[in-house]
């Protein structure tokens, strides 16, 4: 039994939860004064902060005067912060989140003294798979943890490893983060509690010192703990204070021999609450568009724009960081603390589309003004579609799009504008009225290419781009002063614009690349440039000789692969009740599941040559709520139509697929059900650096059923289906393994109940979240599902999901009209199967000045062979702080072997 014990003062810290950010941190305020004043009367005390600096940014921000305090502590190893920034999600943001967090936390630490060297994550929902690689890539061997850590680990350690071999050693906190607080509960008992404590789990500590987390939620150790501590001290009982790196570096002699590989969703040792993967669907499409965002800001910056925004994106990236907490992008607060992280994470977007806005503007200032720019944000060559508003042609015209080296693309028109966009009786003297609403040369939002005034009659002609000259308000004021004095009486005001239509156009761009077009009325030949089958429709079926869709008669989908795979009842609906809350979900005991819609209908939208579409509309009747005692569900229905878009593009060989519905019911789980060819015992889904295996089961204990559902990010793989995915989602292979159910809806009305079917305790007080329910909200998904027997390797899903989530950035040219296009431009160029690029970004240092960081991750079990070519001519492997690891000069492009699940990150200049 062991004769030692090391007590670590420390709190755990939700920044919001089920209070919004600014009450907590009242309390952190408190809080922290009460450990400083502890920790310098005391020279025995030590304190852990969580591992997660915004405690101490939010800290400092109300007492700047402590900095110097706080640093002093830092420096003597009594209080251990950092290493992170928020203790996130993991699953809920991109693995390139994930490094900025480690980034941001470490840099601010080193600030203030140091990091603490241990990847602590005491109460994250389960743990990725590629934890220990990015741990050990930042030069961090040690980890500690408690949710997800499988039944096979017996002591108080193991060997955590990611999938590409790394290694970090992990502390088990086996009985959580607050194992300690029972000892303290009688203070002249503590050495009695401790030796009976010891006894009961001596054998997980082997020879080493219990360790006893001495902490809990939102609250600080009582000052008078150090004493306590030396009173129930003896002989034969060691009990020291120390901050969790001192634990880990002093204390412990087990090296830890167990192994565990990939990632952590055990429930046997602690809830993972699993219902957070689908709660608040808003949430998880703002992180996606966030991060989506802020990632092609800083590409387009990095190779565009001379620009360094650095600033801009730093906020950004620290909100977005922010949000990641594992109580706010989860969405397990309140109504209010939820609004604020979706403004939050609104607001980070906002910034980055600035930055990546202003940096577009650069090169489009080179493109004539009736041309438009396009920006690849991806680092290999793509033909993509962009949807552009031009002038409609003649009647009887076809449009063509032209690029700069003269070859001729089909258009297909998508919709035409009005041309009279008002049309007005007024009196004379209430001319100078009208005039109010131009703004120099705007005028509804167009411009005033030029202008007819006759007697009783003014008409202005818009154009997007105006062809006249110069347009001269005060003139226009003093003309129409005087044609209103010589004519009163009543003037017909006539707004025109040109007629304008929405075009849809073939744009090859090159990696990284920018490319142009300008369309034109096809009154000239060009020369035609080569083209995939074409996309083609009939009133229920779509094709376009790579993927077909044909529209059942029950408004499932039929779709056929390139390679013959057939995916039958694709789009099934299934709902059904939920008596569960933010955390788990749980099914009435009386469950009604409603899958047959009452009504179906189908709409052809477009037919082609480059895109096709129709819209297939499904009413069903879905009962309105649970009953009273929630047990079953409510016999009133409510009439819920929603619209399935179902659309093919020329060269794609997937069908991508939105849903959309008004939720007008409570209390209830929405599912989209994808048949498979042949049942499967697994599946596979991508997210933060890896594609994850797992079975129809999930290992169980404690006192939560071990659901399977699990996590996706950027696809999920069963058998020959495979789903691309605009934001992390919920998923899981029912029916023992025949279908794979993607949710696309959880709504629910309490952050955790007190009773819940499938956990034993409570998650969180029973508060209402009512705006948790998304009663009278749109619901909106967007995927895209790809048929092939390859698997999701061989159908280059890795590939096709960053197509799917990544559209070129468009924008119209600012130089005069009429000019030339300029040439098409290449930036950083990466070739590789199954490589994922997580960052192209501008970086400066002291050292090196400025270069170009790429990351780099093999998103395969052979790893990869990757080439990487731009304007550059020395390249330096750096860590994931940046460090520097070695360094050479390059001739041709950079050749890269990354071993299997390799992170690699490279800085070019």
């Amino acid at each position: 039994m062991p004769k030692a014990a090391v007590f670590v003062p420390h709190f755990h810290w939700d920044r919001e939860w089920y209070e919004p950010f600014q009450v907590f941190r009242h309390r952190l305020v408190t809080a922290l004064d009460t450990v400083l004043e502890t920790a310098e009367a005391d020279p025995d005390f030590r304190f852990t902060v969580d591992g997660q600096m915004a405690a101490i940014e939010d800290y400092l921000e109300m007492r700047p005067e402590n900095r110097d305090r706080l640093t002093a502590l830092v420096r003597e190893g009594r209080l251990a912060i950092g290493p992170w920034l928020i203790l996130l999600d993991e699953f809920l943001c991109s693995g390139e989140t994930i490094v900025r967090n480690l980034q941001l936390g470490w840099a601010v630490a080193e600030s203030l003294g140091g990091a603490m060297p241990i990847g602590y994550l005491p109460d994250m929902f389960g743990h990725i798979a590629q934890m220990p690689q990015i741990l050990a890539r930042a030069g961090i061997e040690h980890a500690a943890l408690w949710r997800g850590v499988p039944g096979a680990v017996e002591g108080h350690a193991f060997r955590w490893r990611a999938p590409d071999g790394s290694e970090v050693r992990t502390e088990f906190l086996f009985d959580g983060y607050d194992n300690g607080l029972d000892l303290l509960l009688v203070p002249d008992r503590i050495g009695r509690a401790l030796g009976e404590y010891a006894e009961t789990t001596a054998r997980r500590w082997g020879d080493d010192p219990v360790l006893a987390m001495a902490g809990t939620d939102h609250t600080a150790p009582d000052p008078r703990l150090a004493a306590w501590l030396r009173r129930a001290a003896g002989p034969d009982r060691a009990i020291t204070l120390a901050t969790l790196a001192e634990y880990v570096r002093e204390h412990v002699r087990d090296e830890a021999t167990t192994v565990v590989t990939g990632e952590l969703r055990s429930h046997v040792r602690g809830n993972i609450l699993p219902g957070v993967l689908s709660v608040r669907l808003g949430l998880k499409q703002r992180m996606a568009v966030a991060e989506r965002t802020i990632d092609h800001a800083e590409r387009v910056n990095a190779l565009w724009s001379g620009r360094d925004d650095a600033p801009f994106l730093s906020l950004a990236w620290h909100k977005i960081v922010e949000s990641t907490a594992h109580d706010s992008v989860v969405g397990s607060g309140t109504d209010e603390t939820c609004a604020q992280v979706e403004a939050r994470l609104a607001e980070a977007a906002q910034i980055a589309r600035a930055v990546r806005d202003a940096a577009l503007a650069e090169p489009a200032a080179l493109v004539p003004s009736d041309g438009h720019l396009v920006a690849n944000p991806l680092p290999f060559p793509r033909e993509a579609l962009v949807e552009v508003e031009v002038t409609a042609p003649p009647e009887g015209t076809a449009l063509v799009a032209t690029t700069p080296d003269g070859s001729g693309h089909p258009v297909q028109l998508v919709s035409e504008a009005p041309t009279v966009l008002s049309d007005e009786r007024v009196d004379a003297s209430q001319l100078e009225r009208v005039l109010r609403r131009i703004h120099r040369r705007e005028l509804f939002g167009r411009l005033i290419d030029r202008y007819d005034l006759t007697p009783g009659a003014l008409v202005f002609h818009l154009a997007e781009v105006p062809a006249s000259g110069p347009f001269d308000l005060l003139v226009l004021r003093r003309d129409v002063a005087a044609a209103a004095a010589a004519h009163p009486g009543e003037w017909r005001v006539l707004t025109l614009q040109e007629a304008r239509a929405t075009a849809l156009v073939p744009v090859h761009v090159p990696a990284s690349g920018l490319a142009s077009f300008r369309v034109t009325p096809n009154d000239r030949p060009a020369a035609p440039a080569a083209t995939p089958a074409a996309a083609t429709a009939t009133a229920r079926t779509l094709s376009n000789g790579l993927v077909e869709v044909e529209v059942a008669e029950d408004g499932t989908l039929k779709v056929t692969g390139a390679d013959g795979t057939v995916l039958n009842g694709v789009g099934r609906l299934v709902d059904g009740g939920d008596r569960g809350d933010s955390y788990n979900y749980a099914p009435p005991a009386r469950d009604v599941l409603v899958s047959e819609p009452a009504e179906i209908g189908v709409e052809l939208l477009e037919s082609g040559p480059l895109r096709s579409r129709l819209r297939v509309t499904r009413v069903y009747e879905w009962p309105a709520a649970l009953s009273s005692d929630r047990d079953l569900r409510s016999g009133r229905t409510v009439s819920t139509p929603v619209d399935t878009l179902v659309e093919v593009r020329v060269g794609e060989p997937f069908v991508r697929v939105s849903t959309s519905f008004l939720n007008q019911s409570a209390d209830h789980r929405l599912r989209f059900h994808v048949p498979l060819p042949e049942p499967v015992d697994k599946s596979a889904s991508a997210g933060q650096f890896a594609v994850t295996e797992r079975g129809l089961s999930a290992e169980g204990g404690w006192g939560e059923y071990p659901i399977p559902t699990f996590p996706a990010s950027s696809f999920v793989s069963a058998g020959a289906a495979h789903v691309l995915l605009a934001h992390s989602s919920e998923y899981e292979l029912v029916d023992g393994g025949c279908e794979l159910a993607l949710t696309l809806l959880r709504a629910i009305g309490s952050i955790s109940v007190n009773i819940h079917p499938l956990r034993d305790e409570p998650a969180a007080s029973e508060i209402p979240a009512p705006g948790a329910q998304d009663l009278g909200m749109r619901v909106e998904n967007r995927f895209a599902v790809l048929p092939s027997a390859a698997g999701w390797q061989g159908a280059g899903a890795v590939a096709r999901a960053e197509e799917f989530r990544n559209d070129v950035l468009v924008t119209r040219g600012t130089a005069a009209a009429g000019g030339h296009l300029p040439p098409d431009a290449t930036g950083i160029r990466v070739d590789g199967t199954n490589v994922l690029v997580s960052t192209v970004r501008r970086v400066t240092d002291a050292d090196h000045g400025a270069g170009t960081e790429i990351r780099l991750t093999a998103m395969s079990d052979r790893g990869s062979r990757v080439r990487v070519t731009g304007p550059f001519t020395e390249a330096t492997t750096v860590d994931l702080l940046g460090r520097p690891l070695s360094g050479t000069p390059v001739r041709d492009g950079l050749g890269l072997d990354l071993a299997p699940w390799e992170i690699r990150t490279v800085r070019v200049r």
